[in-house]
């Protein structure tokens, strides 16, 4: 699955770039997810009183609401990116928002100042207001939401990769450099999506329900130990391929 992100200020283009790109990849054939991140404090799609807050005041750790034409899950929580792709089976997620991430971005700005401030390595291309000023920042193309959403898409499916593990950097830099790092690096062609260690090469590997789950060198590393450490104990084993399977 490629997933890549459109960041920016409030008003800047995002919300235009993002649906428009949504149209055309969908168009092209994609299966197409989203995900907008939103900063508010007091946002909720709940509403107080509603049987399904209901629910989730008594203590349900996840409420679906189905209604004829639309499902919601709620859970009182903020869910990590990671944890929301899990749940998403698309060709391509577009993001809305979550700059920090380590994503493949395009930046929607409304002036210099906004671009100076949020253009970083990982950034592959711009859109938004500031089209209408420019067709190019320090190398990199700007790209205009409204009339040029074909290019933009093109770009898109040229830089995008399948996403990273996004891995916890405190314990996985097994490659040598963060996620966020590396995406840059892939983006500058110094480095290949296959030049990730924490998801090929795995020397065990954790299936539950057919869906691979996947693990950071150090928990691998724990896991696997542990495993040999005890088989190495029993009697009338040798070397090979070990299985286990528990129901």
């Amino acid at each position: 699955m490629k997933v890549f992100s459109v960041a920016g200020y409030s008003k800047s283009g995002k919300t235009t770039t993002v649906t428009r790109l949504i149209e055309e990849l969908k168009r092209r054939g994609n299966r197409v997810a989203a995900i907008k991140d939103i900063h508010f404090e007091d946002f909720t799609m709940e509403r107080e009183g509603s049987d399904s807050w209901s629910f989730q005041q008594a203590g349900a750790e996840m409420v679906f609401a189905r209604g004829l034409k639309e499902t919601y899950l709620i859970r009182p929580e903020r869910i990590a990116l990671p944890e929301l792709l899990d749940m998403i089976q698309a060709d391509w997620v577009v993001v809305e928002g979550m700059k920090r991430e380590p994503l493949p971005k395009i930046i929607c700005a409304e002036s210099e100042e906004q671009l100076e401030e949020l253009v970083d390595n990982n950034v592959f291309a711009i859109s938004g207001k500031i089209s209408e000023k420019m067709k190019d920042y320090h190398g990199l193309p700007v790209i205009s939401n409204l009339t040029e959403v074909s290019k933009l898409a093109d770009l898109v499916e040229q830089k995008v990769f399948e996403v990273l593990p996004i891995a916890d950097e405190e314990c996985c830099t097994r490659c040598g450099v963060t996620c966020y790092t590396m995406v840059g690096e892939i983006l500058a062609g110094r480095r290949k999506r296959d030049d990730c260690l924490t998801d090929r090469n795995q020397s065990i590997r954790l299936m539950i329900d057919k869906k691979e789950i996947k693990m950071v060198p150090f928990v691998q590393n724990i896991f696997r130990d542990l495993i040999f450490s005890f088989v190495n104990n029993l009697k009338g084993t040798k070397k090979g391929k070990i299985e286990i399977t528990l129901e």
